[in-house]
């Protein structure tokens, strides 16, 4: 399948029609959340309103978006907590919100995270859909949608819309759609940091094809083959039981070796770092610091990369007393889980772009030497650790699919009203 036949499959009309069960139940579990969130907020004298959109890091964007850059904050311990350190495609889109319409700033900022996190479910929906089917596809939304920190998805934080972004940059690589994933890849890497975990898998893929038709050999894998679309040929989503699949290891699928395509990929592997680059080298700039500069703003939020050493030794801190030694048994758990979770990816051979991104937003959640609490919802871009679990659960009977996911939304929605009602962000 060349390029062009790629574009016209996944186009293909009925996109939102198939996606819609995936859609319906996330927002069923976002309005859960929301509604156990004013409830619990009401009862302690807060403003749920408030908790989402002008607290923590939502103040840090809505300050970009109104004054611009350059505001920053001196604490007593010499610590200098810059606006740089946050970047600007989600500020740039609440100031469109409140050029166009009534809305103030934060309440741009809540309304683009609403939207954000819909397309961020249909992107999931579409990886999961192409490569397991359906069913999967529904499953692997209704479980970033349960996640105990999924409050964080309606916030007016960037999460969302970084996850909508990197999202459809993967389904775009995956359907061999080069010049979107770069462009896409590029908008991620304006969002966040962990932008870079976008560009390394539009660049693995690349690679990863320009090598397999340098040797002419192709790979394969257990599975099936899965059309562009994600549907087979009797109409129905994901692999036929039991057949073989033929898959490249970048993901894609094969590809002609003409020049176009080519390009296209070329194109789509320098677009994919522009986004990320041009603002961290527009950071250095400013504040003269050079291409290092931004690595100076995040040192000044005490933000660094130390391969997960201050965060080694956070736990183990939690062992020294009772109850705290609860926490880090739990601390402990979830880690071990999350790297469970990698290995099966890996082991059930998930495309290489899935297992570069899943893979690098993984390591910098936890090997940074950031606010220790801020790990679980750093983690939540990394959906494609879910997929083998999606598919999983896609293989239960309906109703007691239905009954396990109604209990852990119940659950994750009052951790969420909890947890900003407490500690919460950032």
């Amino acid at each position: 399948m060349n390029d062009l036949e790629t574009r016209a499959a996944v186009a293909r009309p009925g996109a939102l029609r198939r996606a819609a069960p995936a859609l319906l139940g996330y927002a069923a579990v976002r309005a859960l959340g929301l509604v156990v969130l004013a409830l619990w907020s009401e009862a302690r004298g807060k403003s749920a309103y408030t908790l989402l959109t002008a607290r923590w890091d939502s103040l840090w964007y809505t300050r970009v978006a109104e004054l611009g850059y350059g505001y920053e904050v001196r604490l007593p311990n010499g610590d200098v907590h810059s606006n740089l350190a946050f970047f600007p495609l989600l500020p740039w889109l609440e100031r469109l919100a409140a050029a166009v319409s009534p809305l103030s700033y934060a309440d741009g900022g809540f309304v683009v995270s609403l939207l954000a996190s819909l397309a961020a479910a249909w992107g999931i929906f579409a990886v999961a859909d192409h490569l397991h089917g359906r069913r999967a596809g529904v499953c692997a939304v209704l479980l970033w949608a349960v996640l105990p920190v999924g409050i964080v998805q309606s916030m007016a934080y960037s999460e969302s819309l970084f996850t909508a972004l990197a999202a459809w940059a993967l389904y775009a690589v995956l359907t061999g759609r080069w010049v979107t994933a770069g462009l896409l890849a590029g908008l991620a890497g304006l969002t966040r940091p962990v932008g870079l975990a976008v560009v390394a898998a539009v660049w693995a893929a690349g690679v990863a094809a320009f090598l397999r038709e340098r040797s002419g050999s192709s790979f394969v894998g257990d599975g099936s083959a899965v059309p562009a679309g994600g549907a087979r040929g009797d109409g129905h989503a994901g692999p036929p039981s039991g057949a073989p699949r033929m898959s490249a290891p970048d993901g894609a699928p094969p590809s002609s070796h003409a020049p176009g395509v080519r390009l296209r990929r070329v194109a789509g592997m320098l677009l994919a770092p522009l986004g990320a680059a041009g603002y961290v080298l527009w950071v250095g700039d400013r504040t003269g610091g050079g291409p290092l500069g931004y690595l100076d703003v995040q040192a000044g939020w005490r933000n660094g990369f130390d391969g997960g050493y201050a965060f080694a030794r956070f736990v183990a801190g939690r062992f020294t007393s009772f109850p705290s030694a609860l926490a880090g048994a739990a601390l402990v758990v979830g880690v071990a889980l999350v790297v469970w979770l990698y290995v099966l990816c890996v082991r059930r051979g998930q495309p290489l772009p899935l297992l570069v991104y899943a893979g690098t937003v993984t390591a910098l959640a936890l090997c940074a030497s950031s606010y220790f609490g801020s790990k679980p919802r750093l983690l939540m871009p990394a959906f494609p650790l879910l997929l083998p679990l999606a598919v999983a659960l896609a293989r239960a009977r309906t109703r007691l699919l239905a009954a396990w996911l109604g209990t852990v939304a119940a659950a994750s929605a009052a951790y969420g009203a909890f947890w900003l009602n407490g500690s919460g962000p950032p």
